[in-house]
């Protein structure tokens, strides 16, 4: 078998391989042999049929079935061969199989494209020093107490509140007409929220349960939804219940209920400073690492392979997709088209595949690897976080061919984090205060 590869683009070759003619001669042969077996053809016994007559009544079977199997085996190896690694489906392009000619064909692949990388380690990115103040801890508790909240009714005579929760049946017209998918029953809206819109919770205010509303809304341009987006509409509405939220009050019972290690109110706010000062660590880290890749992708100019993009761009599309359908409701429903949904998550899209393109390449320059233990510590994680057991897990991503993809993005997280360990980190502290810079090396010796 020869093999060549051809660059048609930064992110496309062309990759052309030659089969022997004596290999071919040989698998044509060995097709014919199996077919005489078992071919029934009038007045020849089984194993007995002559080659041309064979040829004449399976010769279109016998150069299909050779030039599949010739592809099938000899494909992976020239790719191997030639360390290509397609992004998508080739285009394949067959040469005839005939005796006595070698069997050529071609296939056309979208592939990483080549980097030059610029300097990747030792780069200067600042940190925000993580504070946490006793208001913080406040106004996180009243989030905790307000989750542990229960909605009881009002009383019947008592009209509608700013703060309460208020279930409706609407129906929104444009110039009279139904807006078909802008309906809904039991219904809730938050009244001074903003969630749905301000004008049509104002316009609740002073209801009572079994009233029927008119509400006019003027929708601006730019509102999400867009059935209503720039629209006047009308919305018939009514009041079919009325609850107010009635909350716990913070006291050493309630913080055992959420901890029973928790003695009173004083270490339930601890535990609270705690988790607030985690929550942040990640979230300035987050911060530096993007900052960081921005700094290494700067300049840098790659022509992305637009598999790679497309794959992003409906990842994200399904990924809103089923976060409606679990809250039951859908992307018509919403008002959003999938071609919207398109163009608003291309530009972040190539943002994620030039960065993945960018760590991959670090990664192969700095010998960084995905191994056994890493990708069992990934499932072990997963299952931490959502109660569930990291074996089937394994089995679930192992049917639907999920590892592979899992090991790109823990190469690009263990990637990530090597550049950060060998970042230049400038510690940002409050305007009172100075900024101090760590590497790796002041950690060690710190």
């Amino acid at each position: 078998m020869k093999t060549d590869v051809e660059q048609l683009t930064s992110t496309s070759k062309k990759l052309s391989i030659e089969i022997d003619a004596s290999e071919v001669d040989k698998r044509i042969n060995q097709a014919y042999k199996e077919i005489r077996k078992r071919a029934k053809i009038k007045g020849f016994r089984p194993g007995k049929a002559p080659l041309k007559l064979l040829e004449r009544y399976y010769g279109q079977q016998v150069i299909e079935d050779v030039q599949k199997e010739l592809i099938s085996e000899t494909f992976p190896k020239a790719l191997q061969e030639s360390d290509l690694t397609p992004l998508s489906f080739p285009m394949l392009e067959k040469g005839s199989v005939e005796r006595g000619k070698s069997f050529k064909y071609t296939a056309i692949m979208e592939v990483r494209p080549e980097i030059q990388l610029g300097e990747y380690l030792g780069v200067e990115v600042e940190k925000q020093q993580v504070t946490v103040t006793d208001r913080d801890v406040d106004e996180r508790l009243e989030q905790i107490r307000k989750a542990h909240g229960k909605l009881t009714p009002v009383d019947p005579d008592r009209p509608v509140h700013e703060g309460d929760y208020v279930i409706v049946e609407y129906e929104a017209l444009s110039q009279g007409e139904p807006i078909e998918g802008v309906r809904s029953t039991n219904f809730m809206i938050k009244v001074g929220s903003g969630d749905f819109h301000p004008d049509l919770e104002r316009g609740l205010l002073g209801a009572q349960k079994g009233e029927d509303k008119e509400i006019h809304v003027d929708f601006e341009a730019d509102y999400y939804h867009n059935l209503l987006a720039g629209k006047p509409v009308d919305f018939k509405v009514k009041i079919v219940d009325i609850k107010q939220m009635e909350l716990p009050e913070i006291n050493a019972e309630f913080a055992k209920r959420l901890d029973p290690s928790l003695e009173d109110v004083e270490a339930l706010k601890a535990k609270v400073r705690e988790l607030i000062t985690q929550e942040r660590e990640r979230e300035v880290e987050r911060e530096a690492k993007t900052q960081l890749m921005e700094k290494i992708s700067e300049g840098l100019e790659i022509s992305l392979p637009q598999s790679m993009v497309e794959n992003e761009i409906l990842d994200s599309i399904e990924s809103v997709r089923q976060d409606l359908l679990r809250s039951g409701s859908s992307l018509e429903k919403a008002g959003l088209s999938e071609e919207r949904l398109r163009q608003d998550f291309k530009p972040m899209a190539e943002k994620r595949v030039k960065n993945s393109l960018i760590l991959t390449e670090i990664a192969k320059k700095e010998n960084i690897s995905v191994s056994d233990e890493d990708l069992d510590q990934a499932f072990q994680d997963i299952a931490n976080a959502t109660g569930q057991e990291a074996e089937p897990l394994r089995r679930y991503y192992e049917a639907r061919g999920l590892i592979d993809s899992m090991k790109q993005r823990l190469l690009e997280q263990k990637t990530l984090n090597y550049l950060f360990e060998h970042a230049n980190i400038i510690i940002r502290k409050p305007a009172d205060q100075p900024a101090e810079s760590s590497n790796s090396k002041d950690k060690e010796n710190s």
